[in-house]
């Protein structure tokens, strides 16, 4: 680790912590996980199913695992440094994304699943906090903690993703799901990003099914008839609900990116788009350039953001200053100042008033800090994520949500 210089914590869990560092060789910022977990051989790091993964993956939209050290006994990530998490992107929002830059986030991220499915993976988390930013220009999927590989045989864990993205078949305890729960999160996130509200915020497993079935509507057991025998295997009964369109809860979509969220909202894993179909869906076909954009100089903008506070923490520390030093002249003074780089100016907070944000939605924070530092793979909880949320809003008219929250869903 000496060839790396922490700068500052960025979060800490159950498994681990999060510090911001530099490469003492390139300069480069990176972001450094710790394992609490101490490793005693190489082949018991090389185990872990994140290293499985990431090791395995190398793609624009996928989070970069620079290097893994063991040192000490303890293990060590160094992955590229992000700057944010898209939960982070969109809870101070005052105004909705456009739909062009909610495409071209949609498409990275679906490009990105495209690659890790290709590769024989599936992600099993998906989720805004688990989607890393530079931005909304660029978005990388980040936390391969709960990966499995496609051809890796069931039974697989029931507890997968957390509540509000998880799809049906894994609520109702499937233990065969594969792939196709991920395009299941993915149309919940792209929902997501025309509100800035969670599509399904249900407060348990149950309550989950139930906010499901208040949008899509209860599904015919003609239409999945193994989700009825997964509900009978749980003596559980599908509420009887009547459709709500998705166009009503989400007016500021166009009739394509409806079309695509419908499908990859489909109870019936078979019946949803593979992230490859997804791609090819008109919603994409607009003569828009998608993609990432070369990213150097909001990593520039970062980085001279560190140096510059260094320099003025060193500055204020230096006990060898000399007294000409700190009487410069008033002119010279203000040149300076104007020659300054612009210090990140906070968004203002979301008002009670005006678009829907996540400010009404409260959850609770057992990862809070490790969620807000956007590197989230630091271990996993079972059981219940969320404290009570609100019901479904209603949906006809402006509905105003005043409270912050923070955490997990």
């Amino acid at each position: 680790m000496n060839r790396y210089t922490t700068l500052k914590q960025l979060g800490d869990g159950t498994y681990g912590c999060v510090l911001m560092g530099r490469s003492n060789e390139s300069g480069e910022l990176v972001a450094i996980k710790r394992m609490k977990r101490k490793f005693y051989s190489w082949e018991e790091c090389m185990n872990l199913r994140e290293v499985k993964s990431l090791k395995k993956l190398n793609h624009a939209n996928v989070v970069k695992l620079k290097e893994v050290i063991r040192e000490n006994d303890h293990l060590y990530f160094v992955f590229e440094y992000m700057k944010e998490n898209l939960y982070q992107l969109m809870k101070d929002r005052r105004k909705l994304f456009p739909e062009s830059v909610i495409r071209n986030m949609s498409f990275q991220i679906l490009q990105g699943l495209s690659f890790i499915h290709k590769h024989g993976f599936f992600h099993r988390d998906m989720k805004p906090e688990n989607l890393l930013c530079m931005g909304p220009e660029l978005v990388k999927i980040a936390d391969f903690g709960l990966a499995r590989e496609i051809r890796s045989k069931p039974p697989y864990t029931d507890y997968v993703s957390t509540r509000w993205y998880r799809a049906p078949e894994v609520l109702l305890r499937s233990s065969t799901y594969s792939s196709p729960i991920d395009l299941w999160a993915v149309g919940c996130i792209m929902a997501e990003l025309y509100t800035l509200r969670p599509l399904f915020p249900g407060n348990s497993e149950v309550d989950e099914i139930f906010k499901i079935c208040q949008v899509l509507g209860t599904v015919k057991k003609a239409d999945w008839p193994e989700g009825y025998q997964l509900a009978s295997a749980m003596n559980f009964r599908f509420p009887q609900c009547v459709p709500t369109h998705l166009k009503t809860l989400i007016p500021n979509a166009s009739n394509e990116a409806i079309t695509l969220m419908k499908d990859l909202l489909q109870w019936d894993p078979k019946s949803r788009p593979t992230a490859v179909q997804a791609l090819r869906y008109p919603y994409f076909q607009v003569g828009q350039v998608l993609g990432p954009r070369p990213q150097s100089q909001e990593v520039k903008k970062v980085e001279t953001r560190m140096q510059v506070q260094k320099q003025m923490s060193d500055s204020k520390t230096d006990p060898q200053q000399s007294s000409s030093e700190s009487k410069a002249s008033t002119s010279s003074s203000r040149n300076q100042q104007q020659h300054q780089p612009l210090q990140p100016i906070p968004l203002p907070q979301s008002e009670s008033k005006g678009v829907p944000t996540h400010a009404g939605w409260r959850r609770r924070t057992d990862r809070t800090q490790a969620k807000e530092s956007g590197y989230s793979a630091l271990g996993k909880t079972s059981g219940n994520l969320l404290s009570r949320a609100p019901a479904v809003p209603p949906v006809h008219g402006r509905v105003d949500w005043a409270s912050k929250y923070g955490g997990n869903r």
